[in-house]
């Protein structure tokens, strides 16, 4: 049997508008048997272990969507998608808003274009003056 699992960043019950950011990914699998994606479980990151942090170190260690074939969300800079691809998992951008709806959409082969990569929520200037008052403690 092939299996696929797929991630999607959800915030607010919707597709998160940035895949660095998103603390919440709904995993759904999909296979030769069974084809309609099925929700399995939920990743739940920390603001230290989502994306835009991990991408950024140096270790190289593997992250929670590493086990994941494919991740989606609305936006998702290029080191993410290069670090993430070292693994095997591709980081595919949506404008679809419904997470289920995203998921079948890729499967189908039909899945809106992204919106791009959000620079604004990127350097979200409260997480980057935490990281400053966590550096001086």
């Amino acid at each position: 049997m092939n299996s696929t699992l797929i991630a999607v960043a959800v915030k607010d019950l919707k597709v998160s508008s940035h895949a660095g950011r998103a603390l919440t990914w709904e995993v759904y699998v999909s296979s030769d048997t069974q084809p309609e994606p099925t929700f399995c479980w939920e990743i739940q990151l920390t603001d230290t272990g989502c994306l835009h942090e991990w991408h950024v170190r140096p270790d190289n260690q593997r992250h929670p969507l590493h086990f994941v074939d494919v991740a989606i969300a609305a936006s998702g800079g290029d080191g993410v998608k290069k670090r993430l691809a070292e693994r095997n998992t591709l980081l595919v951008e949506t404008a679809e808003t419904d997470p289920l709806q995203a998921v079948l959409n890729y499967l189908n082969g039909d899945l809106k274009p992204g919106l791009g990569h959000d620079e604004k929520e990127c350097l979200d200037p409260e997480h980057h003056q935490r990281r400053q008052q966590d550096a001086g403690n």
